[in-house]
């Protein structure tokens, strides 16, 4: 007798394709293919995990550098040069308001110190490079992921009605995103869904948070004395060299936009990969306090980065 999950796994792999097929699609958007992404996993599972997992991460640096073609490199140096004003202080200030709600849940410390840092930075990339430099263990790491990833989600799917609502400009929205919300992929997918303009602000500078991913691991190493090898944000690097060709060959403008576009639907593949590493092994791992503090601080940062942007404190 044929079970019903003889049957799943029978159309788990060609309906997988399927669906990064229709993401790729100019007629699917970035919430749509995270949405697809989440209830394929938890209705079907995921058929390759650990290699979704890498999937990912390589077509989203991808898909981040061919985002430059769409950009010249003096956009991309006065977004970065504005962001390098208030980056540090915010970096500086979430993480204390995180690792003190911390000690407020009795989140146990690591976890804590990663959820702390991936909200401050760069999710998951900040979480997967900080954690070597206070010898955070599998699990702390897992924790911390499945919390950050979680909230990701939620971001994604909130923040474009929200920028509606606040009758927030592209630009306000392209700030507010990469202030506020922790991965680059979910900042982008946001981003896009509300404007060209959002997304090129909220693109360059999340890029220009992630570049302090490097000094906070090598504080954090010096404070456990652990050594520990500092990431190079190369799909950053990627990312101006892309802008500087375009801006010095401007005469091929049609091919870049082309580029630029392409690397927009990949990114919205990238949300379904994502969506996809929502399994139910990883919600199961959030625990509550971690969640609990991930989740008011995510609303702290928030709140505070829009009050400062509606009252043209950061423009």
């Amino acid at each position: 007798m044929i079970t019903t999950n003889v049957i799943m796994n029978s159309i788990q792999r060609p309906l997988f394709f399927l669906l990064i097929l229709g993401s790729a699609t100019p007629w699917c958007g970035p919430a749509t293919a995270l949405c697809a992404g989440i209830l394929f996993s938890l209705l079907a599972g995921t058929p390759w995990p650990g290699q979704t997992s890498v999937w990912s991460k390589k077509l989203l640096q991808l898909s981040v550098v061919g985002l430059g073609f769409g950009l010249s490199i003096t956009d991309v140096w006065q977004a970065g040069r504005e962001a390098v004003l208030y980056t540090p202080i915010s970096i500086i200030l979430t993480v204390v308001a995180g690792l003190l709600l911390g000690r407020l849940l009795h989140t146990q410390t690591r976890t804590s110190a990663l959820i702390s840092f991936g909200t401050a930075i760069c999710g998951g990339s900040a979480i997967a490079a900080m954690a070597p430099a206070i010898n955070a263990d599998d699990e702390e790491i897992a924790v911390s992921l499945a919390t950050v990833f979680s909230l990701n989600a939620a971001a994604l799917l909130l923040f474009p009605p929200l920028g509606h609502y606040f009758a927030l400009t592209e630009r306000q929205f392209g700030l507010w995103s990469a202030l506020a919300i922790h991965d680059t992929s979910s900042v982008v997918g946001a981003a896009s869904a509300f404007g060209a303009s959002a997304l090129a602000v909220g693109t360059t500078v999340k890029l220009a948070r992630a570049v302090w991913i490097a000094p906070a691991v090598l504080i954090a190493a010096r404070f456990t004395r652990t050594r520990t090898k500092l990431p190079i944000p190369l799909f950053i690097i990627g990312f101006v060299a892309a802008a500087s060709l375009r801006s010095l060959a401007p005469s091929f403008h049609n091919m870049w936009q082309t580029a630029a576009a392409i690397s927009r639907q990949g990114l919205v593949v990238t949300l379904f990969l994502v969506g996809n590493g929502l399994t139910r092994e990883v919600i199961g791992r959030v625990g509550m306090r971690p969640l609990v503090q991930g989740v008011i601080l995510w609303i702290i940062v928030s709140t505070t980065m829009l009050a400062v942007i509606l009252e043209g404190i950061i423009r």
